[in-house]
């Protein structure tokens, strides 16, 4: 468990990125920090592994502050994927991925080998081991970021934005990815975007956050859009446009599910039917 107490972020020129921020984020699930550029989300994920250190307040990991313990022994023991892999261009992809276990004093042929078993675990080629980040595409070098934060086999992963620099498609996959891999390891993980539907589809808890990491609302996916807490909130999940405001029509087929656009989203079931009359 990780838990945010009363913790403020204030930087040299007066700018107050995070105030007094509490937080409680569960072992072995998903929670998502969303908000747009300036809500301090990214600030408040660097904390936990002190590449940015609060000006009050406290972080605990399992009931133990993180700022007694040593920064980069901290930082090895958590998992982070940036936005841009964050990868060493002039080492291959399978030292990548070994970084951690070697930094840590794991024998090479040792750390090699447990570095194709991660490959395999995303996803990747064990072909792709003996190429450089510049020979593969934007999703490739993700799901190696991903695996060089996996390697060491963290209890917390961390991730930044890091599908934000990929298309579409691209993104789709690796999201798909991400919840196949949370099912599958079951770690804590803390996830930022800007995207809401992002936080939605990966989130068992989603925070959303105004400026200064104000928290608008907390709760599942679920629970924010059957309930938004204000009109920030329902502005902010669209709850009144796109794919988010659904409307029943009735066709020829059977009664179907429009968006408000007009496009057809998916279809009523006779189940479902029955549990809306």
């Amino acid at each position: 468990m990780i838990e945010f107490r009363s913790v403020t972020k204030t930087y040299p020129d007066g700018t107050v990125a995070v105030a007094d921020f509490d937080l409680v984020i569960p072992p072995h699930r998903t929670t998502v920090l969303v908000g747009s550029s300036g809500s301090g989300k990214t600030t408040l994920l660097r904390m936990i592994n002190r590449m940015v250190e609060p000006t009050s307040g406290t972080i605990e990991i399992d009931g133990e502050p993180v700022s007694g313990r040593d920064p980069v022994r901290l930082r090895r023991s958590i998992g982070y994927v940036l936005q841009n892999g964050g990868l060493l261009p002039h080492h291959r992809v399978v030292d990548n991925v070994a970084t951690v276990l070697r930094l840590e004093g794991t024998a090479k042929a040792v750390a090699r080998e447990r570095a194709l078993e991660v490959l395999d675990v995303v996803g990747l080629d064990r072909a792709l081991a003996e190429r450089y980040p510049s020979q593969l595409s934007g999703g490739q070098q993700q799901r190696v970021g991903v695996a060089r934060a996996l390697a060491a086999d963290p209890n917390i992963l961390l991730m930044d934005e890091p599908f934000g620099a990929v298309d579409p498609i691209v993104r789709a996959e690796l999201q798909t990815e991400t919840l196949r891999l949370q099912q599958e390891l079951n770690k804590t993980v803390v996830f930022v975007t800007h995207d809401i539907d992002e936080a939605f589809l990966l989130g068992d808890q989603v925070v959303i956050l105004s400026q200064g990491a104000t928290v608008a609302q907390m709760g599942s996916p679920s629970e924010i859009i059957e309930h938004p807490a204000d009109d920030f909130v329902a502005s902010f999940i669209g709850v009144d446009r796109g794919a988010r405001a659904l409307r029943a029509k009735n066709t020829d087929q059977g009664t179907v599910l429009v968006d408000a656009n007009g496009r057809t989203q998916g279809v009523l079931v006779d189940g479902a039917a029955g549990e809306a009359r």
